[in-house]
């Protein structure tokens, strides 16, 4: 474990490291709209950024203000999701910014609990949004902040399967006093995550804070915690959803049963089961006798 005046130390030098080492996003530069870093952040979970990067730019081109895409369709955003995965992200954007429209003015809500109420909006897109587009400093936590905080406050190789009560109470306690160090330090330690104290094969030699690291203090010691599910791909229902929104994004008009059964043809039930979630979540519907990207 760190010592209370280890903490001061960690700031200055995960703070120091952030401004020479942090990537030149699009989103971090100056002029930067909070509806340019609402989107960004909705677009990154779970995807790496460099494949956010152009659709988030697409996106930008086709609806540059929150009226924009409210005034679209949801079939459009779902089409100009791309294949960044996950497209309920896609129809929950255009839900969040139809509710701009209707209770904001049409602009990004300045507020935590604003941006918590916006549909589709949970607890690191609303506290990411505030800190970085408002200079709000609340407590921003994701897999890489959780992971860093393990190793370099509490000494475990790396987080909980999931978030915990400590690691909340962990993550609150470690921000920096000061408000505009509080927003650096949000992004400052996600990105120390992403390119340094990476889950599989962390860089050591080249962590700012190596000398403070509770887990290296204590000899790197091997997780022992629950095991961790690794995320199957091949064969999955996602994997089949997929292949069905991209079948219907690529092609104009309605697309017949028949067709859609060809994107998994070894098992048709698991095709029929995966379309009846698509139409439940709103990412398909029943058109002409076929289906089609909701209108």
């Amino acid at each position: 474990m760190t010592t209370p005046d280890d903490l001061p130390l960690i700031h200055a030098g995960v703070l120091r490291w952030y401004g020479e080492h942090a990537r030149p996003l699009p989103w971090r530069a100056a002029g930067t709209t909070a509806w340019e870093i609402f989107l960004s952040e909705v677009m990154s979970q779970q995807t790496p950024v460099a494949r956010v990067v152009p659709t988030w730019r697409e996106w930008l081109r086709r609806w540059p203000t929150p009226p924009d895409l409210a005034a679209a369709s949801p079939g459009d955003a779902v089409r100009l999701w791309g294949r960044l995965g996950y497209p309920r992200r896609a129809l929950r954007l255009r839900e969040a910014a139809v509710a701009m429209v209707e209770r904001h003015e049409g602009e990004v809500p300045r507020t935590h609990a604003d941006l918590l109420a916006l549909p589709g909006v949970g607890a690191y897109t609303a506290a990411a949004v505030a800190s970085f587009a408002f200079g709000d400093p609340q407590v921003v936590i994701d897999t890489n902040v959780r992971r860093v905080l393990a190793r370099a406050l509490d000494g475990q190789a790396q987080a909980a399967p999931s978030l915990t009560a400590h690691e909340t109470r962990l993550a609150a306690a470690a921000m920096p006093p000061s408000a505009e160090d509080g927003n650096t330090w949000n992004a400052a330690v996600m990105e120390l995550g992403a390119l340094v104290c990476t889950a599989r094969a962390p860089q050591c030699d080249r962590c700012p804070v190596v000398d403070l690291c509770a887990w290296q203090r204590a000899g790197c010691p091997a997780y022992d915690g629950p095991a961790r599910r690794g995320q199957a791909w091949h064969g999955t229902d996602r994997q089949v959803r997929g292949r069905i929104v991209q079948l219907l994004r690529e092609t104009s008009g309605a697309v017949a049963r028949a067709e859609v059964d060809t994107v998994w043809p070894e098992d048709p039930a698991k095709v029929d089961r995966c379309l009846t979630g698509l139409i439940e979540d709103g990412l398909v519907e029943p058109v002409d006798g076929g289906y089609a990207l909701p209108a």
